[in-house]
């Protein structure tokens, strides 16, 4: 399907929410130290792009060792930064128009890590552009990787942001591959590479704190209706559980998730239990090139 040229009126969305989130991370990511909670993060994240007018396109996640995404504090969370590797990507709508990036914070020691992935980053945006195919970028990022060491993780990858939905495609793929689509004019996308000293495989945990609307389902239960009340004012993108008010809303959830309400996101970590660092852009596909909504909070983007 062709996408064609972005209305202006879009491309300004993208590129608010783009600022908005530039903004939000480099003040975030300077709070994950050592002694300071996750959850504090989070929320000072989320409630500054909320008083800068915009939208969270997803809570912040707060990637830790192994983890590599969907990973987001609880409610009464006390969970403390150590001396870890942690991932911090944020969503952040204008309008619908979304802004999603990440970057890595190392405490482990670990910074080639945290290298590899910012430089398959650099190395996919300069391959990215309209006629490009996504396996072309795939192996850009992989060779990066590989490069360094290490493993690019090879079911994760990158993906297309379309208006209210966080995760469309294209697939972005973080290895090579032959015969595949095409970057088009009029495409937003995500691409953000993520490598480890493991494997390369992630699978899902047992912890699910991310959730998703589904559609509607009838519920007999008066908190389950009153938790898909608010549910419904974050428009189909995804929501922590610790946004909902309603009294008991774990319990909510659970029903919600039974009737298919919603659906949960669980904490996706390395198969060997391994370190993992991302990177990530949004950028928008030009007629003659790219455009990256998200620069300013990776090294080479100076």
């Amino acid at each position: 399907m062709s996408h064609g040229p972005l209305d202006e009126d879009a491309v300004e969305s993208y590129r608010e929410a783009g600022a908005v989130l530039v903004e939000a991370m480099n003040e975030a990511r300077e709070m994950v130290e050592p002694g300071r909670t996750h959850l504090e993060v989070a929320e000072w994240t989320e409630d500054f792009v909320r008083e800068q007018g915009a939208g969270l396109a997803f809570p912040v996640n707060i990637s830790v060792d192994p983890e590599a995404s969907h990973a987001t504090p609880g409610r009464d969370d006390e969970t403390e930064f150590g001396e870890e590797m942690v991932c911090l990507d944020v969503g952040v709508h204008v309008d619908g128009y979304i802004a999603d990036a990440a970057v890595t914070v190392d405490h482990s020691g670990t910074p080639e890590l945290v290298e590899a992935a910012e430089m398959a980053l650099e190395a996919a945006l300069d391959e990215a552009g309209p006629g490009v195919e996504v396996g072309v970028v795939g192996q850009a990022i992989e060779d990066v990787i590989r490069g360094y060491g290490y493993t690019p993780v090879l079911n994760l990858s990158g993906h297309g942001v379309q208006r209210y939905d966080a995760h469309t495609g294209p697939t972005v793929p973080n290895r090579g591959v032959d015969r595949s689509v095409e970057l088009e004019p009029g495409q937003a996308v995500a691409i953000e590479p993520f490598a480890t000293d493991g494997r390369g495989k992630v699978g899902e945990g047992t912890v699910e704190e991310i959730f998703e609307q589904q559609g509607s389902a009838s519920v007999r239960d008066r908190r389950a209706r009153q938790a898909l009340e608010e549910i419904e004012a974050f428009d189909d993108l995804p929501f922590a559980a610790r946004w909902l008010e309603t009294d008991r809303a774990e319990m909510a959830l659970r029903r919600l998730k039974q009737a298919n309400a919603i659906k949960g996101y669980p904490v996706l970590k390395e198969d060997d239990d391994a370190l993992v660092s991302q990177a990530e852009h949004t950028l928008l596909v030009t007629e003659d090139g790219v455009e990256v909504t998200t620069a300013g909070i990776h090294g080479f983007d100076d």
